[in-house]
């Protein structure tokens, strides 16, 4: 049945949720390295998508599914209970479309994933402006204040930010009820620090991070792609992603990944 059996269930669908399970099970990409971060979550969503509709039989339930859940089960890896004090689970949330409660969604997704209680650090990257639209702390305290409610309710212990200048993370911190712990630094935009972010960074006790991910990790028309690809056939078009979270579970003591991955989630439009 396979492709066929899986197109069929996406028009019945409201909503896909994807899981790529632990990358570090996955055998084909342990050999090969994206060049990109972008490339990377592209081929892991490609390689889900095409591995659960092969997995697909005929007796498909003919009713309406709300949220679709595509995974690869054998990469699928809860934490170990007994060693989750050992393990550091951080991650870093990319908002597609602009809705703060897509926050919430994503963090108990990653929690059920993993088979944790909270995750240990969540940064966001600043969800899409519009063309015109400069960053702004207006913009994004309602995404903050999702973050702050999350930790809260002892669903995340740290929170940080990405992309900040010194002047926004200056008015975030001051503003925020619970304070930004650190602040990601693209490298390919500047090569130094900056003196003024390195020095506010050090008064307040942010850490400062670098990363290497584009502004748009996953846009719509490229989750298009890779649906239209891995499915024959599907209406890929009717298709928007809502958010990605890129986790990894790290060991304290030896500061090694013991486990990385991606959860998306995406709905329909249909008209």
């Amino acid at each position: 049945m396979g492709s066929e059996g899986a197109r069929s269930l996406l028009e019945r669908a409201d909503r896909l949720s994807l899981q790529t399970g632990n990358l570090l099970n996955w055998g084909c990409l342990r050999k090969k390295c994206p060049a990109t971060p972008g490339e990377e979550v592209r081929d892991c969503i490609q390689k889900t998508l095409t591995e659960w509709s092969s997995k697909i039989g005929q007796d498909l339930n003919q009713e309406t599914v709300e949220v679709l859940e595509c995974t690869v089960a054998q990469a699928i890896e809860k934490i170990n209970p007994e060693e989750r004090d050992e393990l550091k689970v951080s991650a870093k949330l990319f908002i597609v479309g602009s809705h703060s409660s897509s926050i919430s969604d994503a963090v108990d997704l990653a929690c059920s994933a993993l088979g944790v209680a909270q995750l240990d650090s969540v940064i966001i990257a600043p969800p899409p402006l519009e063309d015109g639209t400069s960053l702004s702390l207006e913009y994004l305290q309602p995404y903050w204040q999702e973050l702050e409610n999350l930790v809260q309710n002892k669903k995340i212990v740290a929170i940080g930010t990405s992309d900040l200048d010194k002047t926004l993370l200056e008015q975030l911190y001051l503003w925020a009820q619970v304070k930004p712990s650190s602040n990601q630094v693209n490298l390919a935009s500047c090569c130094v620090m900056p003196p003024d972010l390195t020095a506010f960074a050090k008064e307040f006790d942010i850490q400062l991070l670098t990363h290497n991910d584009p502004k748009e990790l996953l846009c719509e028309a490229s989750f298009q792609e890779v649906l239209q690809e891995s499915i024959q056939n599907v209406k890929a078009n009717e298709w928007i992603p809502l958010w990605l979270l890129r986790y990894s579970v790290i060991v304290k003591s030896r500061g090694i990944i013991k486990s990385k991955g991606y959860i998306m989630q995406a709905k329909r439009n249909a008209s």
